[in-house]
């Protein structure tokens, strides 16, 4: 809104040179980034003291770590204070013409609606379990469905009008029109190594790595701070990558696939980072508000579309190891127990908990240390990924 408002006074009084700064990505990202930390941090009292009005309190489960039943009451879905600060701080900063910054948008709130009628039910209805399994994958479903049908010709043309005019030529040539080379699925450290993925195989892709973010860092939000540093650092890279896939130069130079409008993408990763923040701030141990489904499910949606349209699926699974540790302990933990109830008659467990930082708490750590630690872990691994920009 903002660069419209620029131009537009620019156009008028051409001796406003200061005006250009809008232009640049970066200014605006910066600025992105400052205004959603600012919304954050002047909102956050208030949030919190209206959560605690409600009574909108977390339930803790009882068979869970005996420490964490102290918590019990403490305000949840503070994920709205995050979402407010990243909607209201990109919509100021980006270039509405922009439609990837759009479909993030969307898909980050869309999966933020699921979050809150979860969290709505777990605080109102006093279940602790909120939706259904199947309710809500049902949903998220939806939602990645028509994210990746969309992303799959979005990455391929420049403009939305070419995007719908691709997708009913694909279905008039009978589902057999092929993607460019940019939408390959792109192999890290390797200079020209890719795979052809196909409409239906990006499709798949892009579905997967959406939905299955999404849950990941829902499954990490256990600890106070856990699960919001790592998402502020894993954004932030992607924001790097953004900026560099949607620079004709940059990606030549680093052999990245050029995807026009992409760097816009920067705005929005630098609202995340600076809402993320804010939030820290006050869900740092011990935490006054828990992010909630309604943050955890957006944010790990966003950062899956984020991956998906920067042609970085395979780094994100890197730089959000911690991410992907913690869905898989839970996976593993589920599937042993269910086979070895099924062959000895009782179930076992691999971990003494699960997610993964559950298993750590058992085994003495603090949970300070969980959270410090699991930062340190993201930060280094962030660190690699960043570091494929040249290592091929």
């Amino acid at each position: 809104m903002l660069l419209s408002l620029s131009q537009w006074l620019l156009s008028l009084y051409p001796e406003w040179g200061f005006l250009r700064l809008f232009n640049y990505i970066t200014f605006r990202a910066v600025m992105a980034a400052m205004t959603a930390l600012l919304i954050g941090l002047a909102f956050g009292p208030w949030v919190i003291r209206r959560l605690t009005e409600m009574k909108i309190g977390q339930p803790i489960r009882e068979y869970g770590v005996q420490q964490h039943l102290a918590k019990s009451g403490t305000p949840t879905m503070g994920g709205v204070l995050i979402l407010i600060g990243i909607g209201v701080s990109t919509l100021l900063w980006f270039d509405w013409s922009n439609r990837f910054v759009w479909v993030v948008m969307t898909v980050t709130l869309g999966f933020g609606a699921i979050g809150w009628v979860d969290d709505w039910r777990k605080v109102v209805d006093k279940n602790p379990e909120g939706m259904s399994s199947r309710e809500k994958f049902f949903w998220q479903a939806l939602i990645g469905i028509l994210a990746s049908i969309y992303l799959a010709f979005s990455v391929s043309e420049t403009s939305a009008l070419r995007v719908f005019e691709l997708f009913f030529r694909w279905v008039q040539s009978g589902f057999s029109t092929e993607l460019p080379p940019r939408a390959d699925l792109l192999v890290p450290f390797f200079k020209s190594v890719s795979y052809p993925l196909g409409v239906f195989g990006f499709m798949g892709l892009s579905f997967f790595v959406i939905v299955g973010t999404s849950n990941a860092v829902n499954f990490t939000d256990g600890l106070d701070g856990l699960a919001i540093m790592p998402v502020v650092m894993v954004g932030s890279a992607l924001g790097v990558f953004a900026y560099l896939t949607g620079s004709s130069v940059f990606s030549k130079y680093l052999l990245l696939p050029y995807i026009p409008g992409a760097g816009e993408l920067l705005i929005f990763c630098a609202a995340m980072a600076g809402a993320g923040l804010a939030f820290l701030w006050f869900n740092t141990h011990p935490a006054q508000v828990f992010m909630g489904d309604v943050g955890a499910l957006a944010l790990g949606g966003g950062l899956g579309t984020l991956a998906v349209i920067t042609r970085q699926e395979i780094l994100l699974g890197i730089m959000g190891g911690i991410f992907v540790a913690e869905v898989l302990s839970v996976m593993i933990q589920v599937s042993w127990f269910k086979y070895t109830k099924k062959k000895f008659g009782s179930g076992r467990r691999i971990f003494k908990m699960a997610p993964l930082h559950h298993h750590f708490e058992k085994s003495g750590w603090k949970e300070t240390q969980v959270v410090v630690r699991f930062w340190i872990i993201t930060m280094l691994l962030c660190l690699v990924g960043l570091a494929s920009l040249k290592l091929r």
